[in-house]
Parts: structure tokens; sequence; C-alpha cells
């Protein structure tokens, strides 16, 4: 029996087992290259980079424009509101308190004297307390006071009367710019219960009077003079109903003729 010729030995192959991650398992291999930077995406754009994300920026500053309109409404408001009560109020208020009310008026009334409170009818020439005169004794005839604008002076005892019968006496300084006068003209012409006319060495250059108020300003133009007449003509009438036509119509201080006269009321 032959025998056969025995191999080479086997030597066993030998298998190189790295320390495990503790799960018996090894741990994964590392990629060529190095480990991937923090924050970077798998599968980006060319080149392996990420999309660039830009910061949205956050202000943190009021927006006062809303709360700027949102003012000037409320001031808007409450101005309305004052005015209606202002107005509510002023409306409520009597003529004389309106009156009294307007800067630079003079309230003869309250004074109680009773030189300005008589109102007798008196012939002749009379003295008054004022100048121009607001009250008072006065000739039986009144001045005529249709709008009737007299270019001289005329007499106190008249134009007294007129005062009595609820009429607005326009009286300015002699000399007075004619521009001024032309303004002072265009108030009083064609209104009835009113009257103009001159005075020498008035104080003030323009003077208003109804019974027992008086205005004194600087010039024509001033807003006062209409807010007078508005409120006092007629309403300061002593004799209401009593009229204004029908007067004396000239000029120049009483007349000895008046002397005895008893029209009038």
């Amino acid at each position: 029996m032959s025998m056969s010729t025995p191999g080479p030995e086997r030597v066993p192959s030998t298998v190189k087992v790295d320390k495990t991650s503790g799960q018996g398992k090894p741990p994964a291999a590392k990629k060529a290259g190095g480990a991937r930077p923090a924050g970077a995406r798998p599968g980006g754009g060319k080149g392996g980079k990420g999309k660039k994300v830009t910061p949205v920026k956050v202000s943190g500053g009021r927006n006062w424009g809303p709360i700027a309109v949102a003012g000037v409404v409320v001031l808007i408001a409450v101005g309305i509101i004052g005015y209606g009560v202002y107005a509510s109020v002023k409306g409520s208020a009597s003529w004389q308190d309106k009156v009294t009310a307007i800067d630079g008026v003079t309230d003869y009334r309250a004074k109680k004297d009773a030189a300005i409170d008589s109102r007798n009818h008196k012939d002749g020439a009379l003295t008054y307390v004022t100048n121009p005169p607001v009250g008072g004794d006065h000739n039986p005839t009144w001045q005529n006071c249709m709008g009737d604008v007299y270019t001289e002076p005329i007499a106190n005892e008249h134009a007294v009367h007129s005062l009595e019968h609820g009429a607005v006496w326009v009286t300015y300084k002699q000399g007075l710019a004619a521009d001024q006068v032309a303004k002072l003209t265009s108030k009083v012409q064609g209104q009835e219960y009113m009257l103009m006319s001159p005075i020498a060495g008035l104080d003030k250059n323009v003077s208003l009077q109804v019974w027992g108020y008086q205005l004194k300003v600087d010039n024509a133009d001033d807003k006062r003079i209409d807010e007078f007449i508005k409120d006092a003509r007629l309403k300061a009438s002593m004799e209401p109903g009593a009229a204004c036509s029908g007067g004396n119509t000239t000029t120049g201080p009483i007349q000895a003729a008046d002397a005895g006269a008893t029209t009038g009321q």
C-alpha cells in the first residue's frame, strides 16, 4: 500500500480584533479627510458648502408715528369739546355778562352813581360825569339814531336820550384819520339804533357808549367794537320799544330854542 506524501502543514490565519466600544462592536471607521465640521450639512451645495442663512435683525425701538398721530387726535377732540362747553356757557350768559366780559368795558351801572342813573328830562345845557356821557338827565328830544352819521359834534343832552332808547353811540376823536373814520362809518351807517359823531378832546381815538356801559379803544380796527355793538345794541335800552326815528338831526351844542320843549319820551 502506497503512502501519500504529506503536504505542507497548514498554519491557522490570525484575525486582528480592535478594541470594542463596550457593546461588542468595533467603532465606526473614520472617513478620510477628517471629521465633518460642526454645523456643516451633508450633501450641501456645490463643493459641499451649506446654504448661507441671513440673520434677521429685530428692532427693539418703539414706533412713535402712530402714537404721535393718536396724541394729536386726542388734543383736537379735547379742543372741540372744550370749545363746545365754552360756547354753550357763553351762549347762556346774559347780555350784561357778555358786555362786561369784553376787555376794556367800564360798567357804570355797577357804580350806582346817581348822576348817571338819573333819567329826568331837563331843558338847557347839562353837565355829565363822563366824557362822552353814558347816562343821566337829558333833553326831552333824542338825537336821531337810525344809522345817522354826524360829521360835527352833537349835543350830549340829545345823545344821552338816544342811549336811553337803546342806541349805540359811536364817537371818535375829532381830527381822526379819514380811513379810520370811514371804517367806523361802515359799521354805523344805515343801522337802526346807532349814531356816530366826533368829540373834541376825546382821550382815546374811539369811544362807544350805551346806557351805563362804555368801551374806549385806540383803533377803528379793534375787534371789540363789533363785539360791543352786537352784545349791547337795543339790549341796553332803558325804554324797550322806544323809537330812534323822529329825533333831532342838527349838530352843535344845545340851542336856546330847545328850552321848554316837551316832546320825546
